[in-house]
C-alpha cells in the first residue's frame, strides 16, 4: 500500500476467519473500492497478539516501532502508517472489543504517542459485530483509539454495528449492511477531501 493511491487498512479482531466482523468490513470495503480506494483486511484470528508491557521503550527509541517482539504488531503498525484510513473491527465479547484488537490498540496507540501522534489526521472508523447487546461499549472502546490519536472519526447513518451470531448471520441484517455501505461512502468522501 504505497504510492499516490488512497488506501484503507482494516483489522478484524474476531477469533473467526471470515466471520461476521469480516463480512461487515468487506461491505464497507466494497463502497471504498467503487471509489478507487485500495483496501486490505488483516484478520487477527489465530495469531498471537501480546499486550503492552508499559516499558516505555518506544518513548526512548522513537523509531515508530513497539519494543515488544514475538508477534506481528510492528508489521501492522507499519500498515497503519502507510494507510490513509484505518478501520478497527471487533466482535462483541462480554460487552467489549476482543482482547486481540485491544492489545493492538494499546501497543499501536502507545507507539503513536511516543512518536509525535504519528496517526494524526488520518481517517478512522470502528465496526462492531454483536449477537444481541454490548456493541455500543465495544464500538466506543475502539473509537477511543482514533480520538486520542488525533484522527478524524467517520460516522454513518447509524452506529457502525451489525447483528449476527453464527458465521454469516450478519448478512441478514439489512440495516447493519446499509450502515456499512454508508460508512464506506462517507470514508471515501472524507479521504478524497483530505487528499485535495
Amino acid at each position: 500500500m504505497s504510492g499516490s493511491e488512497l488506501n484503507v487498512v482494516a483489522f478484524s479482531g474476531s477469533a473467526r476467519v471470515d466471520g461476521n466482523t469480516a463480512l461487515l468490513v468487506k461491505t464497507a470495503f466494497a463502497e471504498l473500492e467503487k471509489e478507487g480506494i485500495r483496501t486490505r483486511l488483516v484478520e487477527l484470528a489465530g495469531q498471537p497478539v501480546f499486550g503492552c508491557r508499559a516499558c516505555y521503550r518506544c518513548f526512548e527509541r522513537k523509531d515508530r516501532r513497539c519494543a515488544r517482539e514475538g508477534d506481528r504488531v510492528n508489521e501492522w503498525i507499519e500498515l497503519m502508517l502507510k494507510a490513509d484510513g484505518i478501520i478497527l473491527a471487533s466482535p462483541t465479547y462480554f460487552a467489549d472489543a476482543s482482547p486481540e484488537i485491544m492489545a493492538l490498540v494499546c501497543r499501536a496507540g502507545m507507539t503513536a504517542r511516543a512518536n509525535g501522534a504519528m496517526f494524526a489526521r488520518k481517517a478512522g472508523a470502528a465496526v462492531a459485530a454483536v449477537r444481541r447487546a454490548g456493541a455500543m461499549h465495544a464500538f466506543d472502546s475502539l473509537n477511543h483509539f482514533f480520538t486520542i490519536s488525533q484522527m478524524f472519526v467517520v460516522g454513518s447513518s447509524y452506529w457502525n454495528i451489525g447483528i449476527g451470531r453464527e458465521k454469516g448471520e450478519a448478512a441478514g441484517d439489512a440495516e447493519g449492511l446499509q450502515t456499512m455501505r454508508d460508512l464506506g461512502r462517507n470514508m471515501a468522501w472524507l479521504l478524497k477531501k483530505l487528499r485535495a
